[in-house]
């Protein structure tokens, strides 16, 4: 098993480094130093494929699928895993709770074309649940055993949440949040904590989580279980706690040559944004920050694919290297096939954004081609740019226009059309 830190660190360049700086546009040069360094990573699919996240990297996107307790279907998850890829997501988590989990996750991973995340704390929980009727019996064998078979399965990188501790809890009970925790993974973690009384395993024995990461090349996410689940919870006490939590054990993982990223908050006010991310990358070492979001407004259920949109712009722009779309269902319930199609092009669009105001090479280019054709009514060749050229052709095809260089929303008296006729006109 190639170690990318490892050979980063070593000087050598690996054929993974070198495809992943083709894709990207740089020199794998550069690539090799920033994983060196840890402010990128190398996300591998055992088919081959190749994501990389970090330092002066095109701003990636990742897609939650997975089952339910109340729905679990395989086919359903599969159509959206199969919807994700087309849309270009860069990856997908299997988040699954409901049904045959292993099952689940290696129908994810062998139908997949790009790196799949995990959350393995959810079916250490739920199996410990069903086998002991209880959370709290859960044994520190069977969490990482579970973690092991994950990576074995072919998962790329696992969210964990480390971060919450036995002195976490002290500071929750003497600070009443108006939203408690509402990371899923966060929420067990810390039960079954307030349950032993014991401290976290991830955080106690995080040794094990290295040595199984090291011998699988496994990717560590180190989770925001204790992220804010509404503004007035934001850039708490608590919440900052973890990050400094988090900051140490990256420092660990350094050493120990692993690749890790940390993930960050999911609802706090958009002039919360920038100081959240700089304190992160600076905490942090520098290395890749994965947002949920972030969401930065609690009204809007049922449009959280653009509140999440509107923050992720900001944040990527700031530093942020790595978007998780919302959909409409946040908050609501399991995403369908729609939600997934709306929650993957609003992170598109924020992570583009971003990687224009960043100055990402070639970044602007595709814009800027949109615009001549635009300008010059091409819709064929607007239909091949735009980022979603299946909503593009639907909503052309549906409207009723006197020219077809035109729409129907100005007609006869579009500008574009107006004025390139008069600059052919009077020789422009």
């Amino acid at each position: 098993m190639i170690l990318e830190k490892c050979e980063a660190k070593k000087g050598n360049i690996t054929d993974a480094v070198k495809k992943a700086a083709q894709s990207e546009n740089v020199s794998p040069e550069e690539l090799s130093s920033s994983i060196a360094e840890g402010k990128s990573v190398i996300l591998k699919h055992k088919n081959g494929m190749v994501v990389p996240i970090g330092k002066s990297l095109r701003v990636k996107v990742n897609t939650n699928i997975g089952t339910s307790p109340d729905i679990c279907d395989i086919d359903f998850e599969l159509q959206k895993l199969n919807v994700s890829c087309k849309l270009k997501s860069d990856t997908v988590m299997d988040l699954s709770t409901g049904g045959n989990l292993d099952e689940i996750r290696k129908a994810i991973v062998n139908e997949s074309s790009i790196p799949v995340g995990s959350v393995p704390i959810y079916q250490a929980m739920i199996q410990a649940i069903e086998k002991y009727g209880t959370i709290e019996k859960l044994k520190e064998d069977e969490l990482f055993e579970v973690i092991e078979k994950h990576a074995k399965d072919g998962i790329s990188f696992v969210t964990v949440h480390c971060g919450i501790t036995l002195s976490s809890l002290e500071i929750l009970r003497k600070k009443k949040r108006l939203t408690g925790i509402v990371s899923r993974g966060g929420a067990f973690i810390a039960s079954w904590i307030a349950s032993t009384g014991q401290e976290n395993p991830l955080y106690a024995k995080f040794d094990r989580l290295i040595e199984i990461a090291k011998k699988y090349d496994l990717v560590l996410s180190l989770g925001d279980g204790l992220r804010p689940g509404c503004l007035a919870d934001a850039s708490d006490n608590l919440q900052m706690s973890e990050l400094l939590t988090l900051g140490k054990l990256v420092q660990i993982a350094h050493d120990a040559d692993i690749q890790v990223i940390i993930e960050g908050p999911g609802h706090i006010p958009l002039h919360h944004v920038v100081a959240n991310v700089q304190l992160a990358k600076t905490v942090c070492h520098g290395v890749p920050l994965y947002l949920l979001g972030p969401i930065v407004t609690d009204i809007a259920a049922g449009y959280d694919h653009i509140t999440s949109a509107i923050g992720g712009a900001l944040a990527a722009w700031s530093g942020a290297d790595f978007l998780c779309y919302v959909t409409p269902s946040e908050h609501l319930a399991l995403p369908t096939i729609e939600d997934v199609e709306e929650g993957i092009i609003a992170a598109r669009i924020a992570a583009h954004a971003a990687d224009i105001a960043r100055g990402q090479p070639g970044a602007r280019d595709w814009d800027d081609r949109l615009s001549e054709a635009r300008f010059s009514r091409d819709w064929k060749i607007q239909e091949q740019l735009v980022i979603n050229p299946d909503k593009f052709r639907k909503i052309r095809q549906s409207q009723k226009t006197y020219s077809e260089d035109v729409c129907n929303m100005c007609g006869k008296y579009c500008a574009m059309k107006i004025i390139n006729e008069t600059l052919k006109k009077f020789g422009f």
